[in-house]
């Protein structure tokens, strides 16, 4: 009755080898008890005790389930999908995700009852599962060679410093097993990614693009606020990239149809790190991941080292040392506007002063200084945060950016109240400012007799001191850009960009171009009777203020950044 009972305890495949008198019972059950104990699929123990062939079992399981037999060999393993499943799932099952076909996952495997291996893989990428019959030491062999052709272009980096530094998230928390999680050890990846974000930092870069697209995975760095390609990598590598990036940033790795935000902190060394801001984004072939780089170290740069000309550095100064009145800096982003915020909130950072911040979110730790990210999924908004900090005793408010009549209303009334108040806009210029609220509906004596000083702003590249070297321009030309013809009898010399070892296509740094406007008695008179922009730039002209282009102009004419570069971030 055992002997009878025997071929029960079998699995089809196992059956079906014993039918077919390439097992005997006893073999095919002893390989089956000693493939679950060694953890191994039924069919790799089969071949790699060399008991049977893998042709053999291949076409007697072809034959068995009804499968074609698909020839690997023929297959391009840079379509694989390896990026979808860890490296660790595949060996241990050796079973290779061959392409992807919507919410369809097509896996290699040698052996169709394997059914671990493909709800494992189901529930790992959320999609339906579907075996593909393929020779055993075929696929063996196949494994192996899409994994080292994914590793391969990664495990290039020899700096020492790459296994030293400390990457995770940017607070300690030792209850966080999911950064322990040995599923997400993948020592190329990291290396990798440790590589890509030493060098950005080395380079000065301010952010780290992570981009998958279809033929192609592209790493690419803004520098000098341009973007440069740093590396590119497999495309299979797109989701193990992903996943180790929201590992360290605490995300959701299972949630890939929406974006995520999240933070991560560099050690680079005992008493240097570096924080990023992680953002995920959805795309046709992936999640594009980027980084934003926040180095303590840029908000305490003090004001001498941002551009502003002595008169303008003057004028900031004194406005931001009064009691009360609003602060605006405007510009579009990536123009600098944080660093200038943050520096004005040192400068006034004493032991005599209550600051208080709401921004979306706080880039910088400021010690000494309250500061709140507004969250509006629960209603903590720039208003609410707001009107907090006017029940704490505040002596200087900082409001990331106006965007609401609301929160324009509940500063401007802060300002009146005997606070100082400081903020950003998105508008093109100063007078612009004046107007856009004026649009947003404050009402005209509000914005008078409370906007103090509005700071527009620029970043242009900074000329390389090594390399540059002077553009010869007819004179015609510098009347057309701008010079006066004093500057052109003075001898004004103008710079280009050449480049060498020591810049990035002939620049190195950046340089603040600057218009500080102080709202004067003449341009709050222009307010209450409804005047335009255009009227407030021509009284700021009255004024001796320079705009934008005047102050690049100089910028030029001192040989800190080429005319092209002032073309390039000022639009006339």
């Amino acid at each position: 009755m055992a002997n009878m009972a025997a071929p029960m305890r079998l699995s089809g495949l196992a059956r079906r080898l014993v039918n077919e008198g390439l097992l005997t019972e006893e073999q095919a059950l002893h390989a089956q008890s000693a493939a679950k104990e060694a953890k191994q699929p039924f069919v790799t123990y089969l071949v790699n005790h060399k008991i049977l062939a893998s042709a053999d079992i291949a076409a007697i399981a072809s034959q068995e389930f009804g499968v074609p037999l698909f020839d690997i060999d023929a297959m391009n393993l840079d379509l694989a999908a390896t990026s979808l499943i860890q490296e660790k799932l595949i060996r241990q099952h050796n079973a290779l995700p061959l392409f992807q076909r919507g919410k369809r996952l097509y896996v290699a495997v040698s052996d169709p009852t394997n059914l671990q291996a493909l709800d494992e893989f189901q529930f790992n990428t959320a999609m339906n599962t579907f075996p593909v019959l393929v020779d055993e030491q075929k696929l063996s062999n196949i494994i192996e060679k899409a994994l080292d052709k994914t590793n391969e272009k990664l495990d290039n980096f020899d700096d020492e410093e790459l296994d030293d530094i400390d990457l995770g998230p940017d607070e300690d928390d030792s209850k966080n097993d999911q950064l322990n999680d040995k599923n997400v050890d993948d020592t190329p990846v990291v290396r990798f990614i440790n590589g890509i974000l030493t060098n950005a930092i080395k380079s000065g870069a301010s952010d780290i693009h992570f981009e998958p697209y279809e033929q192609k995975y592209r790493v690419r760095v803004r520098i000098d606020g341009m973007l440069h390609e740093m590396k590119t990598a497999p495309v299979a590598l797109g989701g193990r990239i992903a996943a180790r990036l929201k590992v360290l940033s605490r995300l959701n790795i299972a949630e890939r149809r929406v974006p995520q935000d999240g933070r991560m902190r560099l050690k680079m060394s005992k008493t240097k790190a570096i924080d990023f801001r992680v953002n995920t984004c959805p795309t046709l072939f992936g999640e594009k991941i980027v980084l934003r780089i926040l180095d303590p170290t840029s908000a305490q740069l003090g004001i001498d080292a941002l551009g502003y000309e002595e008169n303008q550095k003057k004028t900031f100064l004194e406005i931001m040392h009064k009691p009360y009145g609003m602060v605006l800096v405007t510009g579009p982003t990536g123009s600098g506007k944080t660093v200038s915020l943050y520096t004005a909130l040192n400068i006034l950072n004493t032991g005599d002063r209550n600051i208080s911040t709401a921004e979306d979110p706080a880039e910088i730790s400021l010690p000494g200084i309250n500061q709140v990210n507004v969250h509006p999924a629960i209603g903590l908004t720039f208003s609410e945060a707001l009107r907090a900090f006017l029940r704490q005793d505040p002596d200087v408010i900082m409001v990331g950016e106006i965007r609401d009549l609301e929160t324009a209303e509940i500063a401007i009334k802060a300002a009146q109240t005997g606070h100082m108040v400081f903020s950003t806009l998105h508008t093109n210029d100063a007078p612009q400012s004046l107007t856009r609220l004026m649009n947003m509906g404050v009402p005209a004596f509000n914005i008078a007799s409370a906007v103090s000083l509005i700071i527009a702003q620029r970043l242009a590249r900074r000329l390389c001191s090594k390399c540059k070297a002077p553009d010869t321009l007819p004179n015609e030309a510098l009347l057309a850009e701008g010079f006066t013809q004093a500057q052109i009898d003075a001898g004004v010399t103008v710079y280009k960009a050449v480049g060498c070892d020591s810049c990035t296509e002939g620049y190195k740094g950046r340089v603040g171009i600057y218009q500080v406007m102080p709202v004067s008695d003449a341009m709050g008179r222009i307010i209450m009777e409804g005047g335009n922009a255009i009227q407030l730039a021509d009284q700021a002209e009255k004024e001796g203020i320079d705009d934008l282009r005047k102050s690049g102009l100089k910028k030029v004419a001192a040989g800190l950044t080429s005319l092209e570069e002032v073309n390039r971030v000022i639009k006339e």
